[in-house]
């Protein structure tokens, strides 16, 4: 049965504040905290995550769905290396809503409930997407991978504190796309 349109904008609308409570949190918030941002009460947000794991399991797979249509999406209007460069703050966007839902996450991780390989894998394919764009027309160097620029995003955003979040890691992403230049011959 399809849900009614309120119901599915409610849904949406709850999926969008729980992401922006999570990406600014320290700590996990409570499920009341993400209603009373969400302007709704707690029994509607019980209604469309009767848990807090189907609620994080429902901002994760937005984000995931974020990622990989944004790529297509950026690649359409950009070029290859301004396309990359944008994905990237996305990513920098997912790893930050990650910070307010990281201990059940990784409980849903550690016991299946989110299938950790099958998102690696269509996160790497999104990044080799726009990689064999610009490699196609001599943007990017040859011998990069997207686990290259997987692990590179990782470890950029892991070190990058988050009151400075904006300035470092804008910066080393931008040295990370200098790298990414073919060599000038």
């Amino acid at each position: 049965m399809t849900p009614r349109v309120d119901a599915a904008r409610n849904r949406e609308q709850l999926i969008a504040v729980a992401t922006r409570v999570f990406a600014s949190a320290d700590t996990e918030p409570s499920m009341r905290a993400i209603a009373r941002e969400a302007e709704v009460g707690i029994a509607t947000l019980y209604r469309h995550f009767p848990t807090k794991e189907s609620l994080v399991e429902a901002v994760y797979q937005s984000q995931v769905v974020r990622l990989t249509t944004g790529a297509r999406e950026l690649l359409n209007q950009l070029p290859p290396p301004v396309a990359l460069r944008r994905w990237m703050d996305l990513f920098g966007d997912w790893i930050a809503t990650k910070n307010g839902m990281l201990d059940t996450l990784l409980a849903m991780v550690e016991t299946d409930e989110i299938a950790h390989g099958q998102t690696r894998t269509e996160l790497l394919t999104a990044i080799t997407t726009i990689l064999d764009a610009g490699c196609a027309v001599d943007d990017f160097r040859q011998d990069v991978t997207a686990e290259d620029i997987a692990a590179s995003l990782i470890g950029i955003f892991t070190v990058a504190p988050k009151n400075q979040r904006e300035i470092l890691a804008n910066r080393l992403l931008n040295l990370l796309m200098d790298g990414l230049r073919p060599p000038v011959r």
